[in-house]
């Protein structure tokens, strides 16, 4: 499995056709506390770049983008119960949505997780 990271702090878990979409660390810590996650629903088309998830914190809300283009095949509804999976597994538990990869080469625009790293480090 490969992951892969925006510019906006989404990452994505690419295994065969199927990505798995969730925000970064650093990006739920800078939220704070997360109370409400809107998750899309199944067969959402979403195309790079899409707003597709709404993420809200006792500090702001804010838009979760697309990473990749394709039709949402899960939303994690574990996040309705416990929208507090973001702070405490952002990277695993706390992901957003599933998506079928319809343009595997969007991927070469992403950063992998040296890349990324290295993007935190200066903001």
């Amino acid at each position: 499995m490969s992951r892969y990271f925006t510019q906006d702090h989404e990452w994505v878990d690419v295994d065969g056709q199927v990505g798995t979409v969730g925000i970064s660390d650093y990006a739920q810590g800078q939220l704070g506390d997360i109370v409400f996650v809107d998750v899309p629903e199944e067969g959402k088309q979403l195309a790079k770049g899409d707003e597709a998830a709404v993420v809200e914190s006792v500090k702001a809300a804010s838009d979760v983008y697309s990473p990749v283009s394709g039709t949402v095949i899960e939303g994690n509804a574990a996040l309705a119960d416990d929208p507090s999976l973001v702070n405490s597994d952002a990277e695993a538990e706390g992901w957003f949505f599933k998506i079928t990869l319809s343009d595997a080469s969007e991927l070469s625009e992403l950063m992998d997780e040296a890349a990324y790293e290295a993007f935190v480090a200066k903001l």
